[in-house]
Formats: C-alpha cells, structure tokens, sequence
C-alpha cells in the first residue's frame, strides 16, 4: 500500500474485512479424530487428565525426570486453536503444552511439581452427553518410590481398551493404529491481499495465478483419500510469512509446499524450481529461535526456556536439520516429477532463506513454478491446462515421498 495513501471508512471496512477473512483461513478444516476438550483436576490424592475425543485413539503415557514431567503422545489429531485448560491451583500439574513433535505425532507435555506416576491410563466409549475420553490418572510419590517405578519400566503405559473391573494398569494392549490414517499437506499460495506479488507483462498477479493452481493441486490431493489438505488462504486476503508457518505446525502439517512464480529482468530466463532451506540460513535462524525468550514451543514437547542459549542452539539446529533432509529429499522427487510435464531452470534445486521455509519440524519447499516476466512462462501458467500437469506431479511426488519415509521409519 503507498505510505501517502490516507485510509478512509471504505478502505477500514475492507481491512476489517480482510482480517474476519484471513482469521477464518487460519481455522483448519474439521476432520476426526479431534480434540473436543481439556480437563485437568484434583481428586483427593489423585490428579485426573481428561481429553474429550470425537473417536478412540491409541495414546502411550510416560514419566520423565530432571525435571520431573508427564508425556503423552498421541497419533495426529486435530488440536483446537485455543486449548485453554484451567490448573488447578496448588495442584500436582504445574505446566501444560502441547504440539507437533514429529510427522504423525502429537504430544502433550505435563509439567509437575513433585516425582510423579501414572496410576491408570484408559479410553472411555460414550456414556450419556460424554463423548470418548482419554483418561490419566496421576500420583505423586517420593523420590525413593519413583525410583523403583522407573527402574521397573512401569513408568509407560500404551494403548488401553476401556477399563474394566479386573483391569488395574491396564497393560493389554489396545487397537493397532488406523493404517489408513490421512497424511496433512499444507499448500500455501504465495501473497496475497494488498500484496500482490510478481505482475506478468499480461497484467498477470502471481497472488491469483498461485490460489488457482493451489486449489487444484488441493482438489487432485484430496481426490486421491490419502491426504488431508489445508490452504493457508482461501481467498484474495494478506497473510504474514509466519503465520502461514503457524497454520501448518496448527494443524499438524507433515509437509509444506508454497506456490510462487518468480520475476527476474533477462526476460529471456524461464523454467520452475524448488528451493530449500540453505545451511547459512538455517544456522541463523537457529540462532535467532534460541534467543527468544518463550522457547516452550519451538520443538513441540520439548521446553528450551530453561537451557542457555548454546545448549537451546543446538537442540533446535539438530530438530531443523533433521527436517532440512526430508525437505531435500522431497525437493528432489518433486523435480523428477516436474521434469516430466514442464521445462526446468538450470540448477533446480536451490537454497535460500524464505521465512516460510523456516518451521524446525515441518518438511517444507517453495515451488517457483516459472517467470512471469517471461511471456511464454506467463502464457502456460495462465492455462488451466498447466495448473492440472503441476497438480498431477505434485500428487505423484508427494505419494513417492512418504512411501519412501514409510520405508525409512520401517528400516
């Protein structure tokens, strides 16, 4: 916008607008299994969690000491935007965080004011106005107690079926994982709003060319039954670079493509490529993570507000390296399939440090798809035609993806 521009009543409206817009795109899409609620309460001398689930799940609880905390790892699930859970004051919880730990995994962390063990953890079906619950029942006991609890391996529990009158702990194992479990890819068209972003010598805005072609490989995905797709937007509305971050890492994003379409003055210059986080950048960005203060949410489940900043550096450089070479090797598989159907720069693969490319646990590319300042380029993202033969090899490359990261986690 021109800094001259002064605003005006109409202008304000459509800012307001713009915002009610872009706060509904942040807003997942609603799919099962999903949190409905969180409860945390004393009851004499046991401490109840309670998750209000819209399905059964398989869950595994475990105790962790120095400092002393309780972990819950679930499968994916959609988490509400604003968990607001009420601790019970003086209670044995003293802390609650929860977030994305790894593709397919949510963890929910409890911090605890005193050794800590899980006396039962248990599913319960509907009962009433109830829907499915996930209960953990939590003691606190001295350190001498806790010790032998750890030494013994009691201190993890996994996947119980609802409990019943001759099931103490509950160690029977429950259901096996769904394996058809919906994969999350965020697709993320690039700018947006009162940013437009590259103009074509066409009058072509790369804002409405990347929501087009986003939508398409949005439709191609989900026809296939194995994704679940968010677009960070869904309309002509402007978003900041890190909250297209927070939406992926919101909803649980096992992988993150951004949409653009790039400009450059040798208007002879015209092909796609993918870039990736660069070493340079990571290391920076690294570093500037581990200098914030509120470091609680910068690697789901693991709180690095209590680290000094060398030890907090390199927790967060290994976490996003470890996503660096997922990025890499999907990069590579999304060229492959590109090549197949569009011409390339030279040098596809390539590194720099786009803020959107920055999340430490979601595997992330940036797709430049052409160069709107060359008028063939222009020309073929323009067609409906093309928008399909970027959305079938995106589909192909994303299913070789996580076949291969099946096989990886297998081996």
């Amino acid at each position: 916008m021109d800094r001259n521009m002064c605003p005006s009543a109409h202008l304000i409206r459509h800012a307001i607008l713009a915002l009610a817009v872009a706060w509904c795109v942040v807003l997942p899409a609603r799919a099962e299994p999903e949190v409905k609620g969180v409860r945390i309460g004393e009851h004499h001398s046991m401490t109840r969690f309670v998750l209000d689930l819209s399905e059964r799940i398989d869950f595994q609880v475990f105790t962790l000491a120095d400092p002393y905390r309780v972990v819950i790892d679930l499968p994916q699930v959609l988490w509400p935007i604003e968990a607001d859970v009420s601790l019970p004051e003086g209670g044995l919880v003293s802390a609650f965080r929860s977030g994305l730990f790894k593709p397919g995994n949510i963890r929910i962390v409890l911090d605890v004011e005193r050794p800590t063990v899980v006396d039962k953890a248990f599913m319960l079906d509907p009962n009433g106005p109830s829907g499915y619950r996930l209960v953990v029942d939590l003691k606190g006991v001295s350190d001498e107690v806790y010790r032998d609890y750890a030494k013994r391996e009691l201190n993890t529990i996994t996947s119980k079926a609802s409990p019943t009158a001759s099931e103490g702990k509950g160690e029977t194992p429950g259901p096996p994982r769904k394996p058809d479990r919906k994969r999350v890819v965020v697709i993320d068209p690039g700018h947006g709003g009162v940013d437009p972003g590259t103009m074509g010598s066409r009058g072509t805005k790369e804002k409405t060319l990347m929501l087009a072609v986003a939508n398409e490989v949005k439709k191609q995905l989900a026809a296939t039954g194995r994704y679940r797709v968010v677009l960070t937007r869904e309309g002509d509305v402007f978003m900041r670079l890190r909250d297209r971050i927070r939406v992926a890492r919101r909803v649980g994003a096992q992988l993150f493509i951004s949409l653009h379409a790039d400009s450059i003055r040798d208007h002879t210059v015209r092909g796609a490529s993918v870039y990736t986080l660069s070493e340079t950048s990571s290391d920076k960005e690294a570093a500037a993570l581990a200098a914030k203060e509120n470091k609680a949410d910068i690697i789901a489940g693991v709180d690095l507000s209590k680290e000094n900043s060398e030890v907090a550096n390199i927790l967060i450089d290994l976490a996003q390296r470890e996503t660096m070479n997922f990025s890499a090797r999907f990069a590579d598989i999304l060229i492959n399939e590109l090549s197949r159907d569009m011409r390339l720069i030279r040098r596809t693969h390539r590194f720099a440090g786009f803020v959107v490319l920055k999340a430490p646990d979601v595997p992330s590319v940036l797709v430049e798809l052409g160069y709107l300042s060359n008028r063939v380029d222009e020309m073929m993202l323009r067609k409906s035609k093309r928008h399909a033969k970027v959305a079938r090899a995106v589909v192909r490359a994303v299913d070789k993806y996580f076949a291969l990261t099946d096989k990886l986690t297998k081996s």
